[in-house]
């Protein structure tokens, strides 16, 4: 799973709706090929096509991303150990990825109440 030291080496994930998979692959650090490899192998990876088959992800799908690239990566996992792994993540909520979304909303939220106090 995606571990809280592990997401300070990750830049934020911005507020946006969409993310092409340039965008993605910053925020992931991970190549723009190989996340077209994982959309292949991970099901979990739908992004959005659009227009001329661009890709749009969502913040869902980064945090998928991430999680995909923390297993692979820094545990060690194999491909078919990660879609195992996934799998059986599938069926319970994550915790980690909720307390992320939450620290990131919160992060925000505080961004706005500074703005509010100027």
């Amino acid at each position: 799973m995606l571990e809280p030291g592990n997401n300070e080496i990750l830049p934020q994930i911005p507020g946006k709706r969409y993310f092409t998979i340039g965008e993605v692959s910053e925020l992931c650090a991970v190549k723009s090929h190989v996340l077209r490899y994982w959309e292949q192998e991970f099901p979990q990876l739908k992004p959005v096509k659009r227009r001329g088959n661009r890709r749009y992800y969502q913040r869902q799908d980064v945090l998928v991303i991430r999680q995909i690239r923390s297993l692979l990566y820094e545990e060690g996992f194999t491909i078919g150990g990660a879609k195992l792994k996934l799998a059986g993540s599938e069926a319970r909520v994550d915790l980690s990825q909720s307390q992320q979304i939450i620290r990131q909303l919160r992060t925000e939220l505080e961004g706005v109440l500074r703005l509010l106090r100027r």
